[in-house]
């Protein structure tokens, strides 16, 4: 698909196709690119998340079907869906997305909530030209400000009902058992957070506290080796919730500020 320029369905129906040498030359180089561990997402430069197809590039993480629990988290608190649980409408909802990277998850919440304000916010200047590329690929330019700083400096206090984040979560003790690609390639300050992988964490729950409305909800992607010191960390939250991925695994982190 990638070497054709085409799509699944141009694919299968079309079996008898050749490819040109010229086709081909750039098939074998993609290859070649594999080979070496290059993620195919950064050979072909795109990936798909939420129903959307997004640009990536060595610049930025590559987005995760685990990172749509935070998506489904952030929906569950502003629909009724759970109940016992304190609610907000999405009209007037401001959201903050730190760490933005390719723009995924300030884009899914923008395509799920139209009435939504989203502020996404990223330290990597090249990081923000993949977001904001992606936000005008799918129109939503004018739904999402892009601000460049470290997690959620020079934002409002009380501002958003919203701070929404997948942070650098995975400690330098673990690095032997990340896969071999994401060491290699993917931007390392995106991946690990320090010696504990809770370096950035610690640093985002009270700034998160800062910004929020009384009410509003910090909701993060974590692993399952920091959840329970992720919990400890929001000990004087409300209604702190972890929710486990489809494998069973702590993935999303969410509490409201009391």
């Amino acid at each position: 698909m990638f070497t054709l320029g085409c799509d699944r369905a141009y694919l299968y129906g079309h079996p008898e196709r050749e490819l040109t040498g010229e086709e081909q030359s750039r098939y074998e180089a993609a290859l070649a690119q594999r080979s070496q561990d290059i993620p195919a997402q950064y050979i072909t430069g795109h990936q798909e998340f939420w129903g959307m197809d997004l640009i990536v590039s060595p610049a930025v993480l590559i987005p995760r079907p685990e990172t749509e629990h935070v998506i489904e988290t952030v929906l569950a608190c502003v629909k009724p869906a759970r109940a016992g649980r304190t609610f907000l409408s999405d009209n007037s909802l401001r959201i903050a997305d730190v760490g933005t990277g390719s723009g995924c998850i300030a884009l899914a919440l923008a395509k799920e909530l139209p009435q939504a304000e989203i502020h996404a916010t990223d330290i990597s200047v090249l990081a923000l030209e993949i977001a904001r590329a992606n936000a005008a690929r799918h129109q939503f330019e004018t739904r999402i400000q892009f601000h460049e700083g470290d997690l959620l400096a020079g934002m409002d206090r009380n501002a958003f009902a919203f701070v929404v984040s997948n942070p650098p979560y995975v400690g330098e003790s673990e690095e032997d058992s990340v896969q071999l690609e994401v060491r290699k390639f993917e931007p390392r300050n995106a991946v690990f957070a320090g010696p504990t992988g809770l370096e950035v964490i610690e640093r985002l729950i009270p700034q998160g506290r800062e910004v929020l409305k009384p009410g509003g909800w910090l909701v993060m992607e974590i692993s399952g080796t920091i959840a329970r010191r992720v919990q400890d960390l929001l000990g004087d939250w409300e209604d702190v919730q972890i929710t486990n991925d489809l494998q069973g695994i702590p993935r999303v982190a969410s509490a409201q500020k009391n």
